[in-house]
């Protein structure tokens, strides 16, 4: 919902720029500001005379702690790639690469009118048929983004094709040590590291076999329930939202995304160093088994409660995966799952501590920041928990001399 603007724009050189490049959005033009984009500031625009609506994005103000995050650029190029393929994406209008007119570059696209579902668990859905068709068609829909032809659509060049996890590691070390490192404007406290980051990074480079199968296909970058717009009555997806993580990657990495609720949900033993944790017992369905299970659960601060008490008509995860490979027809993702899961994890949490980062030097754009922020320990946790899981079904496998399939499965029957 777009409400009051937290991060002022020059509503009349916006105005200005409109009338000369986009004729069609007619003017004036009334400016709110939405509470999501935790990276980039998002705005609402809506045409006086026809009461249209549209969606303004443009990177943060101010010294940008990494050059790989805020690509509004790269948004608006596979947006407009996207539209002549069945992945429902907005219609862009243009792209204003010119800092001089609202002080850094921006793009406007449609208003895709429709549901978002801020929970995952969608708990407004009163049909639990409904509930799984609609998780269903979010699985679908990830499947046609990735079976795109990157060459076809003129994104060839979109990103490098292979290597995508190792690229990752790289990336990441060098962003979470600035983040890190990043002092807060007003008590110069440090932003600081992630709960376990060098044995993370050892564990994720340690055993090269143990990576997923390279594969590249164009991926999202954060896509889960929250960046989709479903149709308004329809179990559809009308559009995906927030691609400036987008390029050409593993699609692993997309799914391992949107199943992040499983994960949280049926982690036990688990102690995050930022809150103290309560004991449950309760009945879990794990993210490779479609077997319930009743278990001992010490509860994850960042867990859904209706994905731990299994809310009628959420899929369970075995079922996600099935859904993906159906879909996806040329292979099967969840022995590879494992390792996937542990590195998204550990990959939001270093989303977390850049939005910590940002919170730090006042560039945070959502209203939800702070929440966002504090996730970064509890997500730390949360990775190291999945990589002692996927360490000990490698273990296991091992000493049985078996091979790396079955290593990866047994690991993520652990998850």
């Amino acid at each position: 919902m777009a409400g009051p603007v937290r991060h002022p724009i020059d509503t009349k050189a916006l105005e200005r720029y409109i009338s000369e490049t986009v004729p069609e959005i007619e003017l004036p033009l009334d400016v709110k500001q939405f509470g999501f984009g935790q990276s980039n500031p998002t705005y609402q625009l809506t045409s006086g005379p026809s009461g249209l609506r549209y969606v303004l994005r443009k990177k943060p103000p101010g010294k940008l702690l990494s050059q790989a995050a805020h690509k509004v650029e790269r948004e608006h190029r596979i947006l407009s790639a996207l539209s002549s393929t069945p992945v429902p994406v907005p219609r862009t209008y243009c792209l204003c690469e010119d800092a001089g007119v609202l002080g850094t570059p921006f793009y406007v696209m449609s208003h895709v009118e429709g549901r978002i579902f801020e929970d995952a668990a969608m708990p407004s859905v009163s049909s639990p048929t409904e509930r799984t068709a609609l998780w269903r068609a979010a699985v679908t829909t990830l499947a046609a983004l990735h079976a795109v032809d990157a060459d076809a659509v003129g994104l060839g060049n979109f990103g490098k094709k292979g290597g995508f996890y190792a690229r990752q590691l790289r990336t990441w070390r060098a962003i979470c040590e600035a983040q890190a490192a990043t002092r807060d404007v007003d008590t110069r406290a440090p932003v600081g590291a992630i709960p376990h980051f060098e044995s993370l990074l050892e564990f994720f480079g340690e055993d090269a076999d143990a990576m997923p199968r390279d594969r590249a296909t164009l991926v999202h970058g954060d896509y889960k329930i929250d960046n989709l717009v479903f149709h308004p009555t329809e179990a559809r997806v009308v559009g995906i939202l927030d691609w400036e993580m987008s390029t050409i990657g593993h699609p692993l990495s997309d799914l391992a995304n949107l199943m992040h609720p499983f994960y949280f949900a049926s982690l036990d033993s688990l102690t995050p160093s930022t809150t103290s944790p309560s004991t449950t017992t309760t009945t879990t369905t794990s993210p490779s088994s479609p077997t319930n299970t009743t278990t001992t659960l010490t509860t994850n601060p960042l867990s859904n409660p209706s994905f731990t008490t299994h809310l009628p008509g959420l899929p369970a995860p075995s079922t996600v995966l099935a859904w993906y490979a159906t879909a996806a027809k040329t292979w099967d993702p969840a022995p590879e799952m494992g390792w996937a899961a542990a590195f998204s994890v550990f990959r939001l949490a270093a989303i977390c501590q850049g939005i910590a980062a940002r919170l730090a030097t006042r560039q945070a754009s959502s209203a939800s920041a702070r929440g966002h922020a504090e996730a970064m320990g509890p997500l730390g946790e949360t990775a190291w928990e999945l990589v002692r899981r996927q360490r000990e079904g490698r273990g296991g496998r091992r000493n049985a001399g078996d091979g790396k399939e079955g290593k990866e499965k047994s690991a993520l029957a652990k998850l």
